[in-house]
């Protein structure tokens, strides 16, 4: 029976109030199959006398129908819930269990050993504050052993509890128990645990779970119940960098604007002065409200309703933050990825993002490496599949406002969600912001998939329309004279009754791809999708003209390699650089000059010629005609 139904009325408020400023511990139970995680946590609730009188007969009963301890009470059966765990002995879902103590409230989440449901762990440790790895003694540290430490290691987890369990089958030997740990030990040094505590125990039996065991009279630490009582979890937090991602602005009339979410980190306090990005407009703390109250601060994870002394524009997705301690704001960032989608990772393919409390489109721009979790090897992959884990590079389609996982998991932890099916498709770890010089270039023609099921043939097209089509590729320096040829050939083409289009670099960058940036990453997205534009307007037999800087040549030859090379020609515009200058009305040499622009072709970005099929000078006189 719980504490409380011992209890007078009268004493029930003073318990419930005293119950509520305990802290709570969250933890994850992690090893492989069947190495007693189940049966620990039932012993754990049992021995420290958290079940109620019904549900201790009800596991006796089911004990010796379905149980797998003998004569003993099999209390993995209070955690295994699923018909198919019972079945089969195993953990197949993640199972949460809440109870308390007098010093501290638990939740536990008692995770699927078996590599299959590795994702099910990646769930459960996500929001963990310490992790109990068992360890069979009679196998030792083995493959999930080390799979489910690197997994913590990897999400952050800083305090480790190893329970070598089922020493009751190896006789309580301390040589056993010796060499687990200095094994186990050894295998950590590469991964970044800063609190690991070692108990020798059997779950079956109750040894040093809640009271030391009598068999083993050797070990003098501390049992487990003793460590999960004692083992900071308030610490961990971040209360440094105040991170307040706003879920909902709060507008119930003309006189009150509040904004409203959890937060993430750092402490709060009435007239202090922050700032929201991204807009970077400042403001001071007018009130701080937590459950209907007000208050003079505020701490994480608290969820509290903020009102500013100043009107300040701030929409859900916005972030408060303190004016001389700010997150990063940019688009690129590498992660540590855990691949959760049955569906093998298609790199062509657009997610969402879940961020804070934004959701923006995202693609993946390379993989740089997988880990082989066992050895903890680098390896060289071409996708994931499901469990898979490694570092990539993303792009966002608008700044994401994040830090480092390992400096705050609330602002450096993200998902990713198939748009079509909706399914999370990854969970990820931010490393750090991506330098715009290292971004990789992603802009290929391979596994390109014929999907054009019209029944109208292009030759029928081409004979309607009266024309073949091509995609004229315009290319050279900003101010060469560019667009002035572009257009000279779209009047020359409409005056031949030939049907015409053309895409200007200017007009897609303020519509269609409005969000990418000038850094090669992003000017190779422009392009990519530019020349499939082409592609599918030549398909329905029209002419197109691309007027695009594209400055390296490689990235030109994959354009053509997406259009075709029957259909693609390209034009140089060959000008003197000083001349672009004097030519260019909109200054943005000179900006480029001074560092306020950068990327900038011709000024920080070299321009490689080579590729052009025709070179023409608008020092000459040029005829359109000769074009084409």
């Amino acid at each position: 029976m719980n504490k409380a139904d011992t209890l007078p009325v009268q004493g029930i408020e003073d318990f419930l109030a005293q119950d509520e400023k305990k802290d709570l511990l969250r933890l994850l139970t992690a090893g492989s199959v069947d190495d007693g995680k189940s049966t620990l946590i039932g012993r754990l609730l049992n021995d420290s006398k958290r079940l109620y009188d019904d549900q201790l007969a009800t596991l006796i009963r089911d004990s010796k129908r379905v149980g797998n301890a003998g004569e003993e009470i099999d209390y993995a059966l209070l955690m295994d819930g699923l018909k198919a765990e019972r079945e089969q002995g195993i953990t197949i879902d993640v199972a949460y269990r809440y109870f308390s103590t007098s010093k501290r409230k638990f939740i536990i989440a008692d995770t699927p050993g078996h590599d299959q449901y590795t994702r099910n762990m990646v769930t459960g440790a996500s929001t963990a504050h310490l992790a109990i790895v068992l360890i069979d003694a009679r196998k030792g540290v083995i493959t999930q052993t080390k799979r489910h430490s690197f997994i913590i290691s990897l999400l952050g987890i800083k305090h480790v509890i190893v329970a070598v369990n089922k020493m009751d089958l190896e006789d309580y030997s301390e040589d056993v128990f010796n060499n687990i740990r200095d094994e186990y030990l050894e295998f950590t040094t590469r991964l970044r645990i800063p609190d690991i505590q070692f108990v020798p125990l059997s779950a079956l039996k109750g040894d040093n779970i809640v009271e030391p065991g009598s068999n083993m009279s050797w070990y003098h630490g501390p049992t487990i119940m003793s460590l999960l009582e004692t083992i900071p979890a308030t610490a961990d937090r971040n209360f440094v960098d105040f991170r307040f991602p706003v879920q909902m602005v709060s507008r119930p009339n003309l006189d009150f604007r509040g904004f409203a979410g959890r937060l993430s980190s750092g402490i709060i306090r009435k007239g202090e002065e922050v700032v929201a990005l991204p807009s970077g407009h400042a403001s001071r703390v007018k009130s701080i409200e937590t459950m209907g109250e007000e208050v003079e601060y505020a701490f994480p994870p608290q969820s509290i309703m903020l009102t500013l002394e100043d009107e300040i524009d701030i929409s859900r997705g916005d972030m408060l933050v303190r004016p001389n301690n700010q997150p990063h704001v940019e688009r690129h960032f590498e992660a540590m990825l855990v691949w959760m989608d049955e569906k093998t990772l298609d790199l062509n393919q657009q997610f969402i993002i879940k961020h804070t409390t934004q959701k923006v489109k995202a693609r993946i721009d390379e993989i740089r490496y997988a880990i082989d979790v066992n050895t903890l090897k680098r390896c060289e992959v071409e996708t994931f599949n499901l469990n898979q884990m490694g570092r990539v590079v993303l792009t966002s389609s608008r700044p994401l406002l994040y830090d480092s996982y390992r400096k705050n998991r609330h602002t450096g932890s993200f998902i990713l969600i198939d748009p079509l099916t909706h399914n999370t498709s990854a969970v990820g770890m931010i490393i750090d912001r991506m330098s715009s010089e290292k971004l990789p270039s992603r802009i290929s023609a391979e596994n390109r998939v014929n999907s054009s099921r019209s029944s109208i043939t292009l030759d029928e097209r081409n004979k309607q329309l009266g024309q073949i089509p091509m995609t004229y590729w315009i290319t050279g320096l900003h101010a060469s004279g560019k667009n002035e040829i572009g257009y000279q050939l779209e009047r020359y083409l409409f005056g031949q009754g030939k049907t015409a289009i053309v895409l200007d670099g200017s007009q897609l960058r303020t519509g269609l791809n409005r969000e990418l940036g000038h850094d090669k990453a992003d000017r190779d997205e422009n392009l990519r999708r530019v020349a499939e534009m082409a592609k599918l307007l030549n398909d329905q037999g029209l002419i197109v003209i691309a007027i695009f800087i594209s400055p390296d040549i490689d990235t030109r030859l994959q354009v053509q390699e997406i259009i075709g090379r029957d259909r693609y020609k390209e034009i140089f515009i060959d000008t003197p650089l000083a001349l672009c200058k004097k030519r260019d009305d909109k200054g943005l040499y000179q900006q480029a000059e001074t560092g306020k622009l950068k990327h900038f072709p011709g000024v920080q970005i070299h321009y490689e010629t080579g590729s052009a099929e025709i070179v023409i000078s608008i020092l000459k006189d040029v005829k359109i005609s000769d074009l084409l």
